[in-house]
């Protein structure tokens, strides 16, 4: 009854013709003693994509309420084929050697929507009261346990709260739980939040607010069914926040996913005691975001992620011993150092601050950016263990590098922002206009308050602006945010853009798109205009304080041609190749470190 078709960037259970390769999954998995559940969903109305899913099925013929996307609203005898499908690919995997799967009845997916008095307006068995809505997912338990017997696991992921108007909250979350836990047979639980909306970000929470912010309601909502093994998830990344929600009655197990993609090692590391070797998660959500856009996996801080050996790798000795410099202490040079240093290479790194992170760490030590620092903090003390000396806080000069006789050096010194045509040389020269990263390191952790407003020119579109917009609108009256684009954000993904849009909401920053900046006539007089780059129109702008701006880099390389041929070799990285995001200096690092 396939009626729709399948993402072609999904583990598929349709039919034997993968069993095979879902068999290998599984060996890969079971020869470490562990155990591969397999979590079955399907998306229903639900799109994260531009764009609407013209083959989408669901529960009710009511538009998603982040698409719009209508699906082709299934019958009785439709929802029914689908749950004799299930069962009947539950059993496929059983038979390829996984342990169990994960029904998932949250985030907004087709199961979700059927509990959902919000999705769910039908008339049949499967709609109607609570106990209707609950009916698809008590039959497609129940059919799953008829064919696949005990032990295999059935867990099950259920909404906590989807913050939708007319959705589920939390009291009917409990409501569910009771329903679900005491007509199904279930080996575990746990609740998501959010939901295919407005509230897609909440599903993956992150700095922006407080650590682990689901464990107190999933403690309330297992109360449902105490005996019920419940699993804990929600912006958990430390080996201590897994071990206190395990040992507070919050939950029998933890769910780690962003974690272990971070470091396949964590639980290791933390079982020995080596917290401080773990690459961890800076809740950046790249991950999602290359998954969702159908692209391979990827981390920021994880070059390695996917790599054969991944969870205790290291690199392959060099063959030959040879005297490095790397000068730039950001991320792009101390990835590239440390795994220099690791395969036997004589390694020191320049840096012009006594403090090593680069830009990162001026990201770092914006409003939602200090998980980052576990980027550089993680290099560093990588450098440490294996030996990199660090010569930090001096500006490398030519004679300087030279002096310590490299046979290689490695130019990490990052990139500046280009002038914008609208700021004048004279202002640009007296450093009254700056650009938004030195305006950032030279503010952070001041605290004052200015009646007027600042003007941020934005064509960057990446999330350290925006982080500094929250920043100053604790110090000004007012932030504008002006942008060439359509919207904000651009280079960021769905999750993240919302949550971005929410924050600068809450604090009321203005934000004007479609518009630029050709002057700054007026500044004197404390204004200046905005202009739309379609119609011409012009949007004023009074109260000016200050203006700044984020836009497109320049890598800085006038080392390269001062070292000259005094250098036998001579390598470029991270931005001083061509400006990049953090994933790729960290990448680019990892790549060069490799190959020297």
């Amino acid at each position: 009854m396939l009626s729709h078709a399948p993402a072609e960037n999904r583990v598929h259970a349709f039919d034997d013709a993968h069993i095979n390769e879902l068999a290998k999954l599984v060996d890969s998995v079971e020869r470490h003693d562990s155990r591969l559940l397999a979590q079955v969903q399907d998306p229903g109305r639900g799109r994260h994509e531009v764009g609407r899913n013209d083959s989408a099925i669901g529960v009710s013929a009511l538009p998603d309420d982040l698409s719009w996307t209508v699906p082709h609203e299934l019958t009785t005898e439709g929802v029914e084929a689908l749950i004799r499908e299930w069962a009947e690919s539950c059993q496929r995997l059983q038979r390829a050697g996984f342990a169990g799967v994960e029904l998932s009845a949250g985030h907004g997916h087709l199961f979700h929507q059927f509990l959902s008095a919000q999705a769910n307006h039908r008339d049949d068995k499967y709609g109607g009261s609570v106990e209707g809505r609950c009916q698809f997912l008590i039959e497609l338990v129940r059919s799953i346990r008829r064919v696949c017997g005990s032990p295999f696991l059935i867990g099950i992921k259920l909404p906590g709260e989807d913050f939708v108007e007319g959705g589920i909250d939390i009291v009917a979350a409990g409501h569910i739980a009771g329903l679900i836990s005491s007509h199904c047979d279930i080996d575990y639980w746990t609740f998501a939040w959010g939901a295919h909306a407005d509230s897609l970000w909440a599903h993956l929470p992150g700095p922006e607010g407080p650590r682990s912010p689901y464990l107190e309601k999933i403690r309330r909502l297992r109360q449902s069914a105490p005996d019920i093994p419940t699993g804990a998830l929600g912006y958990i990344t430390d080996p201590a926040e897994a071990e206190a929600a395990l040992s507070d009655g919050t939950a029998d197990l933890v769910f780690l996913g962003r974690p272990l993609i971070a470091d396949a090692a964590w639980g290791a590391k933390a079982k020995l005691g080596r917290e401080g070797e773990i690459r961890y998660c800076v809740s950046c959500n790249s991950c999602w975001k290359a998954t969702v856009e159908g692209s391979h996996i990827a981390c920021d801080n994880n070059p390695a992620l996917a790599s054969e050996h991944e969870a205790h790798w290291r690199p392959t000795r060099a063959v030959q011993k040879r005297r490095i410099v790397v000068v730039g202490a950001g991320v792009a040079g101390l990835e590239c150092a440390w795994i220099a240093a690791a395969r036997g290479h004589e390694v020191s790194v320049m840096g012009s601050s006594q403090a090593f992170g680069g830009k990162t760490r001026i990201h770092a030590e914006l409003p939602g950016g200090e998980n980052l620092s576990s980027v550089y903090d993680f290099q560093y003390l990588a450098g440490k263990r294996e030996g990199v000396e660090f010569l930090l806080g001096q500006y490398a000069k030519a004679d300087d590098i030279l002096a310590l006789e490299p046979e290689v050096v490695v130019l990490a010194t990052g990139s500046r922002m280009l002038k914008p045509e609208f700021v004048p040389q004279d202002f640009h020269d007296a450093g009254l206009i700056q650009d938004l990263r030195t305006y950032a390191s030279q503010l952070t952790g001041r605290v004052f308050s200015d009646p007027g407003s600042i003007v941020i020119f934005d064509q960057d579109h990446t999330e350290m602006t925006y982080a500094m917009a929250e920043f100053l609108s604790h110090l000004f009256s007012k932030v504008i945010l002006v942008t060439p684009r359509d919207r904000i954000a651009s280079d960021c993904s769905l999750i993240n853009r919302q949550k971005i849009y929410k924050k600068l909401y809450e604090r009321n920053v203005w934000i004007i798109t479609s518009s630029t900046l050709h002057s700054l006539e007026g500044i004197e007089d404390g204004y200046i205009s905005a202009h739309n780059i379609y119609n011409a129109g012009v949007t004023l702008i009074d109260n000016v304080s200050a203006v700044t701006y984020a836009i497109s880099r320049t890598p800085n390389t006038e080392l390269l041609h001062s070292l000259g041929p005094n250098v036998p070799k001579i390598e470029l990285v991270g931005d001083a190749f061509a400006p990049r995001s953090l994933m790729s200096a960290t990448h680019h690092g990892f790549s060069m470190g490799n190959l020297l």
